[in-house]
């Protein structure tokens, strides 16, 4: 599974156009066939004044659970018409940049620096001060709620507090 750690900055050029970070290119690269060019998905944050950066085989497994909901069932075609479309498939240039859609860019509000968050398995790109919020605010709610994560022997999902009786591993 690709991972995307850390938060990095960089400026988009007179273009409109952003690196995106060494270590996130190489983590695309490692996705793609060797020849094919880099390339990720993007969207709009349907939670937040963000730019989603999901790799294909990410955001591709989206559909599999938007796939068991019955066809045309309001659930269905709500969750859709959020996740789809307004989605794009960018490509890097050989010098690692994408041109990111005007469109994309006023959600986020975006000036002339942006902030890359990691998110493990995807990345935002973010204004920012708004990037900062984001996390300040992400860090008070796991404090305030005791979240911690799951042990390794644990099932995969979100991050939830220890059961009553066990230990907690600690806030993150």
């Amino acid at each position: 599974m690709t991972q995307f750690w850390g938060t990095h900055h960089n400026k988009r050029d007179l273009k409109g156009r952003v690196s995106i970070p060494a270590p996130f290119r190489t983590a695309l690269k490692g996705q793609a066939e060797a020849s094919a060019p880099v390339s990720l998905v993007v969207r709009p944050s349907h939670k937040h004044a963000c730019i989603e950066a999901w790799p294909i085989g990410e955001f591709q497994r989206l559909a599999e659970p938007l796939d068991q909901l019955e066809i045309f069932s309001d659930d269905q075609e709500d969750l859709a018409a959020v996740l789809y479309p307004d989605a794009l498939r960018l490509e890097c240039d050989r010098e690692g940049r994408v041109l990111l859609p005007e469109p994309l860019v006023r959600h986020a509000g975006l000036g002339d620096l942006v902030t890359f968050l990691g998110l493990g398995r995807i990345f935002q790109i973010w204004e920012p001060v708004g990037a900062e919020q984001r996390r300040a605010a992400a860090r008070e709610r796991v404090l305030r709620r005791g979240l911690t994560l799951p042990s390794a022997s644990s099932s995969p999902g979100p991050a939830l507090a220890s059961p009553p009786g066990l230990p907690a591993a600690g806030p993150i």
